[in-house]
C-alpha cells in the first residue's frame, strides 16, 4: 500500500524539508527531536483530548444535510468545524501547539493570521495558558477582518499590522519568521497551517487529524461503515484538508477532492490557486508549489477569502496533487459566494468564505445516489458577513437596474 504521509527526512515525495536561516536551526531541530515524543505521550494526549472535549466542544457533529443532498443527488454530510469554540478548525492545532510549547519551556508565542481565525485561536489558547501572544496580520486583512482583530485584542494579544508586500498572509508570515529569528530562545511559533519547515506540516496535520478520527467513528454510527465515497475540503495552506483526509489518505477507496481559491479565474493573474498556477519553489521554509514569476519572485495571490489568500500550499497537498491521489479544483469568487448563500438558504448554516469554496464544487461533480460525501465546513461565516451583505446588495442593485430597463 502506498504511504502518502511524511517520511523520516520530513519530505512528502519531492516536497517538504526544512529550508531555514542558520539562526533558527536549533529551534527547528529541537522541535523535530521532540514533537513526536510529546504528541504521543500519555500526559499530552490526556490534556489535549480533555481540552478538545471540555473547552473546544468536540466531537462536533457530522450533520446529514438533507436538502443539500436532495439537490445534488448524493448523501452529503457536513463535518461541523464551524461549531468549535472560536468558530473554526484552527483551535484544534492551536491547543496542541501551545501544549507542546509549554512542554519545551517556551514562554512567548507568535503567530501569523490571514482571515483571523488562527490568530483568534492562538490568542484564545494564550489567554487560557497565561502566555504572551503576538499575532502578525497583513494590514489589508486587518481592515477586512476587523471583528477578529478586536477579538484578538480583547483576548490580550498584541496584533501587529504588516505593511510590506501585498499586506496579506504571506507578508504576515514573513514578519513572524523575522520575529522568530530575533527571539529564538524563548519564543514558540504557532504556525496555523500545514506549511513551513519540517516538522510543522506533519505536526499540524497530526493535530488536525482529530477531524478524520471523528469522521471514521461517526460514519460507522450513521452508515455502518467508516469510509465515505468522497471527502471534500477547501485548501489554502491546507490544515483543515489535512485533518479531513489524514486517516483516509492511504485508502484508495476514498476519493479526495480539494478546492483552491480561483479568485477571478485560474488564468486571470488574480488567483490563489497555487496547485493550478504554481511551480516548484521554496516558501517559508519548505519546498513546495509556489506562485512565482519567471525570475522566481513570489507572485501576489488574490482571493475574496482572506484565509485562502496564500501564494503557496502545504507540501503534503503538493504531493497529493503530483501523485493524483487528490483531485484539485479551483472555485472562483462568485461561485463561492453563490455556494455560501445556497447553504444558508437550504440548511440554515452560514459558512465561512473559505468553506464556501469547498461547497462550490458540488454542482461540478456527477454524484451517484448511493454516494456518501463528507464535506468539511472549516469555519462559520460571522467574520465574512460584511462581504456577504455587500455581495447581496450588489446583486439587488443589478436586479433593480435590469428591471428598470
Amino acid at each position: 500500500m502506498k504511504d502518502y504521509l511524511v517520511n523520516k527526512e520530513g519530505y512528502y515525495g519531492n516536497y517538504g524539508g526544512a529550508y531555514i536561516p542558520e539562526i533558527l536551526h536549533k529551534c527547528v531541530e529541537d522541535l523535530q527531536n521532540n514533537y513526536l515524543d510529546i504528541i504521543q505521550s500519555d500526559s499530552f494526549q490526556e490534556e489535549y483530548r480533555r481540552l478538545l472535549r471540555d473547552y473546544v466542544g468536540r466531537p462536533n457533529p457530522l450533520y446529514h444535510a438533507q436538502r443539500l443532498s436532495e439537490k445534488y443527488g448524493a448523501k452529503i454530510y457536513l463535518k461541523r468545524e464551524d461549531l468549535n469554540h472560536t468558530g473554526a478548525h484552527k483551535i484544534n492545532n492551536a491547543i496542541g501547539q501551545i501544549l507542546i510549547a509549554k512542554r519545551m519551556g517556551k514562554t512567548r508565542i507568535i503567530a501569523e493570521t490571514g482571515a483571523g481565525q488562527h490568530g483568534v485561536a492562538t490568542a484564545t489558547v494564550c489567554a487560557l495558558m497565561n502566555m504572551k501572544c503576538i499575532v502578525y496580520m497583513g494590514k489589508l486583512d486587518v481592515e477586512r477582518q476587523h471583528v477578529n482583530v478586536q477579538r484578538m485584542k480583547m483576548l490580550g494579544a498584541e496584533v501587529v499590522p504588516v505593511t510590506s508586500g501585498n499586506m496579506t498572509l504571506k507578508d504576515a508570515t514573513n514578519e513572524a519568521i523575522r520575529d522568530w529569528v530575533c527571539h529564538p530562545v524563548d519564543t514558540f511559533y504557532i504556525i496555523g497551517s500545514t506549511v513551513g519547515p519540517h516538522p510543522y506540516p506533519d505536526m499540524v496535520a497530526r493535530l488536525q487529524s482529530i477531524i478524520s478520527e471523528e469522521i471514521k467513528q461517526q460514519m460507522l454510527e450513521k452508515e455502518g461503515r467508516d469510509t465515505p465515497d468522497y471527502l471534500i475540503a477547501c485548501i489554502g495552506g491546507g490544515s483543515n484538508a489535512a485533518g479531513t483526509i489524514y486517516h483516509y489518505v492511504n485508502d484508495p477507496k476514498v476519493k479526495i477532492l480539494l478546492v483552491e481559491a480561483g479568485g477571478l479565474g485560474v488564468d486571470s493573474g488574480e488567483t490563489a490557486a497555487t496547485i493550478h498556477a504554481g511551480k516548484v519553489g521554496v516558501l517559508h521554509g519548505s519546498k513546495t508549489l509556489v506562485m512565482q514569476d519567471e525570475d522566481g519572485q513570489i507572485q501576489e495571490p488574490y482571493s475574496i477569502s482572506a484565509g485562502l489568500d496564500y501564494p503557496g500550499v502545504g507540501p503534503f497537498h503538493a504531493h497529493l496533487a503530483d501523485t493524483h491521489r487528490a483531485e484539485i479544483y479551483a472555485i472562483n469568487d462568485d461561485e463561492a459566494l453563490d455556494a455560501a448563500f445556497e447553504l444558508t438558504q437550504l440548511e440554515g448554516i452560514i459558512p465561512a468564505l473559505e468553506s464556501s469554496h469547498a461547497l462550490g464544487i458540488l454542482p461540478k461533480i456527477a454524484f451517484k445516489p448511493t454516494d456518501v460525501v463528507v464535506l468539511t465546513l472549516s469555519g462559520r461565516g460571522d467574520k465574512d458577513l460584511g462581504t456577504y451583505l455587500s455581495y447581496l446588495h450588489n446583486k439587488e442593485k443589478q436586479s433593480d437596474n435590469s428591471n428598470n430597463k
